[in-house]
């Protein structure tokens, strides 16, 4: 008879559960690693449409660049010479060109255009900052400091913008 009645204890709900029942614990790690990152885009810096040689100068034009990067990421922005230049470090000489004529330009870090911007070397200097994580706009200040007898036509040059992070 006594193996009946452990049988019938068996058979009640939640009896053998109490019995079973119990409890462990242990623990799961997470982790990721963030890189740092950095992306740079430009737009182009125009001195106008229609520049009256005889009128003028110096002639000043700003862009921006918009930089990217992860939050306290130090980030140095430097701008090459330009492919008119004439060598890689000639910030000095920098030029627009329309076929064989060219005219002098300037960029500068400052809107005082007093610093100009290179990459460090030759007088010039380039621009240092910290990412946030978010968009940060830096500008670039141009000046046409002449326009003596400059040909009519459509002047370019294209600079480099290198960021180092």
């Amino acid at each position: 008879m006594q193996g009946r009645i452990l049988f019938l204890a068996a058979l009640l709900p939640g009896y053998g559960d109490a019995v079973l029942a119990g409890t462990a614990t242990n623990t799961l790690s997470s982790q990721t690693t963030v890189t740092t990152a950095c992306n740079v885009s430009g737009s182009t810096l125009s001195f106008g449409n229609t520049i009256d040689p005889i009128g003028t100068v110096p002639v000043d034009a700003t862009s921006t660049l918009t930089v990217e990067c992860t939050n306290t990421t130090p980030f140095t922005l430097s701008l090459s010479a330009g492919l008119n230049a004439g060598g890689i470090t000639n910030f000095s000489q920098r030029k627009l060109k329309n076929g064989s004529y060219t005219l002098g330009y300037q960029l500068y870090t400052d809107a005082a255009r007093t610093a100009i911007w290179g990459d460090g070397t030759s007088g010039s200097t380039t621009y240092g900052g910290n990412g946030t994580g978010g968009l940060l706009t830096v500008y670039i200040y141009g000046r046409l400091p002449s326009l003596t007898g400059t040909i009519p036509g459509t002047y370019t040059d294209t600079v480099t913008v290198t960021i180092t992070y």
